[in-house]
């Protein structure tokens, strides 16, 4: 059985997605966010560091929308344009994971939707 997360609080999906699925009430999965700003759609100035942050919150607002948290985070994938930006999100992504931190890939791409720097994804349970 699958069951849907919509928030307001994290920017809308941009194409057929849903924010989050969350599966037989076990495992929650939520999509890429990027640093888009819930309330303008608009991606948030000042680059990776901002963009970064901008991402774990969206990401957060997914994660509590489904009644789950950063905690609760099993595996993660980073999504990079320049993977020089490694340190900065580095940073920023132990900070809301934590001491105990989940599996995760990070990878350089090509190019992220909207023209964002990075894109954040995660696994969690309950």
């Amino acid at each position: 059985m699958r069951k849907f997360v919509e928030t307001k609080d994290a920017p809308k999906a941009l194409a057929s997605y849903s924010q989050a699925t969350i599966y037989e009430g076990k495992l929650l999965f939520a999509a890429g966010q990027i640093g888009l700003d819930p309330e303008t759609g608009v991606l948030v100035k000042g680059g990776i560091g901002p963009q970064m942050e901008r991402c774990m919150e969206n990401l957060k607002a997914v994660l509590e929308a489904g009644f789950t948290s950063f905690e609760k985070v099993l595996k993660a994938t980073v999504y990079l344009v320049n993977i020089k930006d490694y340190a900065t999100i580095n940073e920023i992504y132990a900070r809301y994971m934590g001491e105990e931190l989940p599996a995760r890939a990070t990878v350089q791409v090509a190019g992220l939707p909207m023209g964002a720097l990075v894109e954040v994804e995660c696994i969690a349970g309950y």
